[in-house]
């Protein structure tokens, strides 16, 4: 079985030395989020996660959700409902939600390393409440005042949780084709009926009222994503008065059967003349979609950074304690009868490469969530501007670079073991398995690679790549005298001006032949996370050498910088390269001859 502990000495390095949270809450107005209150935050952020939710982890994948057909309730593994409980008891669902709903207003950046902690301590427990944040969001900016008022409490107090509905069977991405229909009715509701699928806890024995946002259409919408509505559908019906009724007309058809995650309760519904209420204009509900979305995407990339983090810790203790073969250059312990695999350079180069990715993504993961803080308390239009646009363009990094890195990480974690890895003993093959959602879930890599290119870097006009590319210049002019980072200023700089030109050709092509966008989207995508990883390493060397941290700290981050410039930045090559050699390569080969 697997083992987790929190990283804490890592997140508070990242929190305070690298992203100087303690100064940006102060500067946006965060008062109460003191050095102390984040610090505790962490402390008993990990104490549940270790305590409650890593010892169930495996139970949840064994045993898995029950679903019964008859009632179509679903009974949850063994120990997860309690430990709802306790999550409820602790504050924890409100932790980052406005006070006036009974949150407990800290910044969203104090709240993303217990993120991480429940992620990496059990993902498929932390797929319940994941998705009443986003539930939560879509109602504080969309929803009239009765139904912040209605729904928005119980929500984060954690006694309902929410849910997106938002894929059917017919449609996944595409969401212009969605069927589900929306009848007015007399007293201003609407009756939801259509099928969802792949709906995470949208069943489940953790509350008794579960708040479904729903995407539906109006009689009279018009075709495609233009006619989409956004509609809040509660498990029990809820009025206008906040009154709570009886059961709605909807149910759980079926639990999916899937590869991992068997803890999480991902359900078909079924919505029958559901009572439901329409949230903001008729046909827009996109901007609603979006917010949920954008939400989810970042809390996703924290799922594969977790599941990655907890896999790593695992097979470095694995790589000190296995004896295997002696080392090239001559036994390192020769009163042993082999030395410890970690001598050996290919596991070193796993082991290496899941340092590297892990605590540079997670420095990427966090300064995301700062700048939802900036984007929404920002003290200018300009600064919250900037950031917004920043942020529009970190997404999809982060969502899908934290998560194919996750994937990665998991399964050289699973190498280190060897044969051990993949039998269920030892819990590797778990958190492999539990790792290959991540890239699919709320978009996947491809679809967040058409957002980035198509979206931010065309549409947009790369504003949030300038933005990038500024903090990126700012940085080499700043560090220009010292030595501790010398030796990444200047590979940084080439990577400004290669970025630079790689976005306009990718943009200039496109004039000629939209097929280059999808063609360049992946690499482009890929390319862009290895490099924003590397001006966050090193941004991380420069503020370890100015922290009170240790030598043999300072020395593992420069290594592992490193590393990272010499073994993984590299990969930027073969990205361009694909870039570069345009769209025929792919599209030149006829859909009927792909058997020829």
């Amino acid at each position: 079985m697997s083992t987790y502990h929190a990283p804490l000495r890592d997140m508070r390095f990242v929190l305070f030395d690298v992203l100087g949270a303690k100064a940006l809450f102060q500067r946006l107005g965060f008062t109460e989020a003191t050095r102390d209150i984040v610090d505790a935050v962490l402390e008993e952020g990990a104490r549940f996660t270790e305590s409650v939710l890593a010892p169930i982890n495996a139970v949840g994948d064994q045993v898995g959700c029950a679903f019964d057909q008859a009632t179509g309730e679903v009974r949850t593994p063994p120990g997860f409902r309690q430990a709802y409980a306790q999550f409820v008891e602790g504050g924890w669902s409100g932790l980052t939600s406005p006070p006036e709903f009974g949150g407990q207003g800290l910044p969203h950046l104090a709240g993303v390393p217990l993120k991480e902690m429940i992620d990496a301590a059990n993902l498929a427990w932390g797929n319940f409440p994941l998705l009443s944040h986003g539930a939560t969001e879509a109602l504080l900016h969309h929803g009239e005042a009765w139904q912040q008022e209605a729904f928005l409490k119980p929500l984060v107090e954690g006694r309902w949780t929410g849910t997106m509905c938002l894929t059917e069977p017919h449609c996944g991405s595409d969401l212009g084709l969605l069927k589900t229909k929306a009848e007015p009715q007399a007293d201003g509701s609407h009756a939801i009926t259509g099928t969802k699928i792949f709906i995470t806890a949208g069943e489940h024995d953790f509350t008794d009222n579960i708040v479904h946002l729903v995407l539906a259409r109006l009689p009279d919408a018009p075709p495609g994503v233009k006619g989409i509505s956004l509609f809040v559908v509660p498990k029990v019906r809820v009025g206008r008065d906040g009154e709570v009724g009886e059961r709605n007309a909807l149910h759980c058809g079926s639990l999916e059967h899937k590869m991992g995650i068997h803890g999480s309760a991902t359900c078909v519904m079924n919505f029958d003349g559901a009572q439901g209420w329409l949230i903001g204009e008729p046909n827009k509900g996109l901007a609603g979609m979006f917010t949920m979305m954008n939400t989810a995407r970042l809390a996703v990339g924290l799922q594969g950074l977790g599941l990655a983090d907890r896999a790593w810790q695992n097979a470095l203790r694995y790589a000190r304690e296995r004896l295997q073969m002696r080392s090239l250059a001559g036994a390192k312990t020769p009163d042993k009868p082999a030395d410890p695999i970690i001598v050996h350079p290919d596991v070193r180069r796993m082991l290496l490469t899941q340092k590297a990715l892990i605590e540079g993504g997670r420095v990427l993961g966090y300064h995301a969530a700062s700048l939802v803080d900036v984007a929404a308390h920002g003290s200018s239009e300009q600064e919250r501007a900037q950031a917004e646009a920043l942020l529009g363009f970190l997404t999809p990094i982060v969502k899908a670079c934290l998560t194919e890195w996750g994937v990665e990480c998991t399964y050289d974690a699973l190498q280190c073991f060897g044969g051990h890895g993949y039998i269920a003993e030892h819990g590797m093959e778990q958190l492999a398995r539990d790792a290959r959602i991540t890239t699919l879930y709320e978009g996947t890599t491809g679809i967040q690679a058409l957002d980035l290119v198509g979206r931010k870097l065309i549409a947009q006009k790369g504003a949030g790549l300038q933005a990038m590319l500024g903090l990126m210049v700012d940085f080499c002019d700043g560090q220009s005298g010292n030595a501790a980072v010398a030796e990444f200023i200047g590979p940084l700089r080439e990577k400004v001006a290669e970025w630079q030109q790689l976005s306009l050709r990718i943009g200039q092509r496109a004039m000629v032949n939209a097929e280059e966008i999808g063609a360049s989207a992946y690499d482009y995508l890929m390319y862009s996370g290895y490099v924003v990883l590397a001006y966050w390493w090193a941004r991380s060397v420069a503020a370890a050498e100015a922290s009170g941290e240790s030598a043999a700290f300072k020395a593992a981050k420069r290594e592992t910088a490193r590393f990272h410039f010499a073994r993984l930045l590299p990969r930027t090559l073969a990205h361009r390269a694909a870039i570069e050699s345009g769209a025929d390569a792919l599209m030149s080969l006829e859909a009927d001859r792909f058997d020829a």
